[in-house]
């Protein structure tokens, strides 16, 4: 298949979600007709079609899957999820950040939540709300929409059968090439949030938390945590995403009485929330260690990577904060799943992952040469 043509047609994608009974919209270009038929092994070999349709299961809206409009779609929709939740989750973040910084203060979840709203009151819980809103926010639009773009674009340079056959390394390239991305739009809200957090009397948010940071330690001071931040965010959404895709499909081949076009979108949504819940489990722990690695070099002045590990010790370093962030990051993955995927229902594009098909294939025998 010759590249140009791999890169306007679906190779992963188009078995993740085709549906039953589809009639392509016009105009046909949008979503490439199918090519001719190729054929395999020669003479009685089987008759192989190349091209696949990827239908919009709401044809009212017509967004031709993989236009600019798709790709919009799905950064808007990562922008509700990954800002939305965050901000939501704020007071556990809150008990989490302080937790691992310092442990004798806040020694379990309770006393921990216990001991900010002694001090802080209510409004206390939510200290850096505002950076985390703007961070994830960015964040997710890089996360979700540059990971749909590298799914497709790294299964059209494998091909169609290769793209089936390694299907979960394509989850993770993809997902791992998003995220290097969207660790950069995040690292400076990153900064100003764990320091407002867990620095008493440093500053009260975004507005005056940003500027004390580039007047004491310039532009370069928001990006002090980047790399422990790829070390925590990257094995983490590849997780999220690897791990979703896999339990997604097993979920409606194993446990769902029925295809997954056959249920409803209400059912489909759960089924979304349910595998983002079971991925943001391992995720927690994948990206555990990162996580207390950032806590701490943002909140250590001139601290390096190996002093934190010496500091914090090894077994501290993989447990401290550990089982909150399970709780918070299952709940929010399953909540950003079914956030994001409620969205692309909402403009008429299908839900993510499902039961993966190979390419179809036609059985139909090949005539034989006349004599």
């Amino acid at each position: 298949m010759a590249l140009e043509d791999s890169r306007r047609s679906s190779a992963l994608p188009s078995f993740l979600y085709k549906s039953k009974g589809f009639k392509a919209p016009a105009p046909a270009p949008a979503l490439v007709p199918a090519a001719e038929p190729r054929i395999n092994g020669g003479g009685g070999g089987a008759l192989q079609s190349s091209r696949f349709l990827i239908p919009s299961p709401d044809e009212s809206k017509k967004i031709a899957m993989y236009s600019p409009e798709f790709y919009a779609a799905c950064t808007v929709g990562g922008i509700l999820s990954c800002g939305l939740t965050h901000t939501a989750v704020t007071p556990l973040d809150m008990v989490k950040c302080n937790m691992q910084i310092d442990p004798a203060k806040y020694r379990s979840i309770g006393s921990g939540f216990g001991v900010l709203y002694k001090e802080a009151g209510p409004k206390g819980l939510f200290k850096g709300w505002v950076p985390t809103l703007f961070g994830y926010s960015a964040q997710g639009a890089f996360k979700f929409g540059l990971y749909e773009f590298f799914k497709k674009y790294y299964s059209d340079l494998a091909g169609e059968e290769n793209a089936y056959k390694y299907k979960t390394f394509i989850y993770l390239a993809g997902s791992a090439s998003a995220e290097f991305f969207a660790d950069i739009a995040l690292c400076p809200m990153e900064a100003v949030k764990v320091r407002v957090q867990t620095k008493p009397g440093f500053a009260n948010g975004l507005l005056d938390g940003l500027p004390k940071i580039t007047r004491a330690e310039g532009v370069p001071g928001l990006y002090r945590g980047l790399v422990p931040l790829w070390g925590r965010q990257i094995p983490y959404t590849m997780m999220k995403f690897a791990c979703f895709e896999a339990t997604v499909e097993a979920l409606y081949k194993y446990v769902i009485p029925k295809p997954k076009d056959e249920c409803s979108k209400v059912e489909q949504l759960g089924v979304s929330f349910g595998g983002g819940y079971i991925a943001g489990i391992f995720c927690a722990i994948v990206s555990h260690p990162a996580d207390n690695l950032v806590s701490f070099l943002n909140n250590t002045k001139d601290a390096t990577i190996g002093q934190a590990v010496k500091s914090m010790g090894p077994v501290a370093l993989f447990t401290r904060g550990l089982p909150l962030r399970i709780v918070m990051i299952g709940t929010l993955t399953g909540a950003q799943w079914g956030i994001y995927d409620a969205f692309k229902v909402f403009v008429g594009l299908p839900t993510s992952g499902g039961v993966s098909k190979a390419p179809e294939q036609l059985t139909t025998p090949l005539p034989l040469p006349s004599a």
